[in-house]
């Protein structure tokens, strides 16, 4: 919800955006608490400094989303404008420290000999990282109607929730334990990270359902953005498993 001219929202819109952008909050950390925070804590996280960084970023995404919609709720939608070019910069950063962890990841895979299904599985982050960054730039460009400029806001959000989700799966399924993370073993089949993939959209049902109880209409920008994540998630195993697509992980390892 960055760089935005708006009226003063309803208290309903406002008090819902606020619940949404504490929900988000409470998914991102309580996600990677168990394989970043944590052992942070106990010093005993295995990772590069790219990584500390893209986690860093990352965590405050949330809390900027979270500090924009009470600076609106609250009425301050003077220092909301101030504050949103500093979410320019920060979703600038996090586009390109994304990039950058996804080709590690893949490097240090291809390393230790998983081939195909290290590129096939590159498709997720790469894709998750490129619909944030395309709904920002969408709430950008519509920052003069708030009604498409927060929403877009909130859809692009929720894109980077998937990782976080995906990581109570890795938990339950391998009881967690220190220095244990995702990418120390083979990757996961692009299959089934649709389940958290699917999760993730349920956030986007709730502002559809939001939307029509207050309106008795839909936004457009809910639809766009629901139909854009079932297009996304439902295409990476049809096109993850392409010639095409490993020929554009080389592209990638170039970088």
């Amino acid at each position: 919800m960055a760089t935005i001219a708006v009226p003063q929202a309803s208290p309903a819109v406002s008090k819902f955006y606020v619940t949404m952008a504490y929900l988000f909050v409470a998914i991102a950390f309580g996600g990677f608490f168990g394989t970043y925070w944590l052992q942070i804590a106990r010093g005993t996280f295995n990772g590069s400094a790219m990584l500390h960084l893209h986690g860093l970023l990352f965590s405050l995404w949330t809390l900027f989303f979270l500090s924009q919609a009470l600076l609106v709720a609250n009425g301050r939608v003077r220092s909301h404008r101030s504050w949103g070019l500093l979410g320019i910069s920060l979703a600038t950063a996090m586009l390109f420290t994304g990039l950058a962890v996804s080709i590690l990841g893949l490097h240090e895979r291809l390393d230790a000999g998983f081939g195909e299904p290290a590129r096939a599985f590159t498709i997720v982050p790469v894709t998750a990282i490129l619909t944030f960054a395309g709904f920002v730039i969408a709430a950008i460009v519509n920052r003069r109607r708030p009604e498409w400029h927060k929403r877009f806001m909130l859809i692009a959000t929720v894109a980077l929730l998937q990782a976080a989700v995906a990581r109570f799966f890795f938990l339950a399924a391998t009881g967690g334990g220190p220095g244990m993370r995702p990418g120390f073993g083979p990757p996961m089949p692009i299959e089934r990270t649709m389940t958290a993939g699917l999760l993730v959209d349920l956030l986007i049902v709730a502002a559809i359902v939001h939307d029509w109880r207050s309106d008795r209409r839909v936004h457009p920008a809910y639809w766009w953005g629901f139909g854009i994540f079932l297009a996304v998630q439902l295409l990476r195993p049809v096109i993850g498993h392409t010639q095409a697509w490993y020929g554009f992980t080389d592209f990638l390892l170039a970088f």
